[in-house]
């Protein structure tokens, strides 16, 4: 199916496959498959599918249909308001929102059943919010075992925990969750994991000294999942390797099991023959070296390509071609060389920025290289511009959902 963007003159009607003009193809099979994964590496803990900023761009609401139909048990957004999209899509998993301001909308979080991070600034806004909605919060409560953003730091974690009991003690909140954030799991040799992982053992010891008796506790992200067991406790949040990506560098995601589900594609738009020394988009900083055929892509830096990135791989009939001159706003373009008139047969073909890499094909990390970059950002900001299209969804009946979960149960 077709989802269209919120931007731009594309139809919401169900086109007629890959030859939309421009789409992000969304493979959610490759999202089970990822879930699973990354499941059997964390088991016996449990798999929290993290879907913020619209599921890393992939979409938000069928990617945690798709994660929840392969296991995972939990869903995390960062803000509220992505929170309250997901159970307004009908979704009701267990679900925690643990990014905030002083805007942010706890009463429609309590009252929405959303699980909420608290650092501590927010207690007294949370307790209110559960005063408001007659109804207790559900907290998990962050401690800064290293990263320097947001949690208690270890000098105010016990007055945070004390504080969180009384008002548990009240029956204005619950204390489902104690968690904290790994900041260089990628980085397997450095010793700052194991200082955050005794931090946050000893933040346990303080909380369960208090009488916190959490349902989950949680610190591991994707790459701890994939090589530190001994970061996983109950619950492990996920995020890029739900999307088939990998967090080390120097480990392809096929070497780690995992399968890229978003595919950018687009239509060559214009194929015309130069000659030597044609120049090529703003400031003329390429210039073709003899007769060429110039292929338009009509992607650039309002889809999300970054500016950048030139040398940037595009696939067209097979081939894979840099990206030359500048990236502009709405088209970029790559040198065929001097195919001469078998150039025209390329107009309208298939041009693949990035992808599965199956048969050496682009991915997204080569993407990120040549911008100089991380492949999370270059999945999480396509824009809006650019249609998602969903490959591989499965029935999203309630009926039908409940009998995916028996399954993966009882498998």
């Amino acid at each position: 199916m077709t989802y269209p963007a919120t931007t731009g003159d594309f139809s919401a009607a169900p086109g007629p496959g890959p030859r939309h003009e421009r789409s992000a193809v969304i493979d959610l099979d490759a999202i089970r498959h990822n879930v699973r994964r990354l499941a059997a590496a964390a088991s016996p803990a449990k798999v929290m599918a993290v879907v913020k900023a619209d599921a890393y761009g992939h979409g938000a609401v069928p990617v945690a249909r798709a994660a929840l139909e392969a296991g995972a048990a939990w869903l995390g957004v960062a803000h509220i308001s992505e929170a309250l999209a997901l159970r307004a899509a009908g979704i009701d998993a267990p679900l925690l929102a643990w990014l905030h301001t002083v805007d942010s909308n706890f009463g429609a979080a309590v009252a929405a059943g959303v699980d909420i991070g608290c650092s501590g600034w927010e207690l007294d806004r949370i307790v209110a919010a559960a005063r408001e909605q007659e109804r207790p919060a559900r907290v998990h409560l962050k401690v800064d075992t290293g990263l320097g953003r947001n949690g208690a730091t270890l000098e105010t974690w016990d007055h945070l925990v004390g504080e969180a009991m009384e008002y548990q003690d009240q029956g204005l909140l619950r204390v489902v969750g104690v968690f904290s954030h790994l900041a260089v799991a990628d980085e397997p040799e450095r010793p700052e994991t194991d200082q955050q992982l005794a931090a946050f053992r000893e933040a346990l010891a303080v909380a369960e000294d208090a009488g916190v008796d959490p349902e989950v506790r949680h610190l591991a992200n994707t790459p701890a999942t994939l090589s530190r067991p001994d970061t996983h406790f109950d619950l492990v949040r996920a995020g890029l390797g739900i999307y088939g990506l990998s967090p080390f560098d120097g480990q392809s995601s096929a070497e780690l099991g995992l399968r890229p589900a978003m595919t950018l594609r687009t239509l060559v738009s214009q194929c015309k023959e130069v000659p030597s020394g044609q120049g090529v988009s703003y400031g003329l900083r390429y210039h073709t070296s003899g007769r060429s055929t110039l292929a338009l892509i009509p992607v650039g830096y309002a889809d999300g390509v970054p500016r950048v990135a030139t040398g940037g791989p595009v696939r067209v009939a097979g081939q894979t071609y840099p990206v030359v001159g500048r990236i502009a706003m709405d088209q970029m373009v790559v040198d065929l060389s001097d195919i001469g008139p078998a150039g025209g047969a390329l107009l309208g073909a298939e041009a693949e920025l990035f992808g599965n890499g199956d048969e050496g094909g682009p991915t997204a990390d080569d993407w990120a290289r040549a911008a100089g970059t991380i492949n999370y950002e270059i999945v999480t900001r396509i824009s809006p511009r650019v249609p998602r299209r969903f490959i591989n969804e499965q029935d999203a009946s309630p009926a039908a959902h409940s009998a995916a979960l028996h399954r993966e149960g009882a498998a």
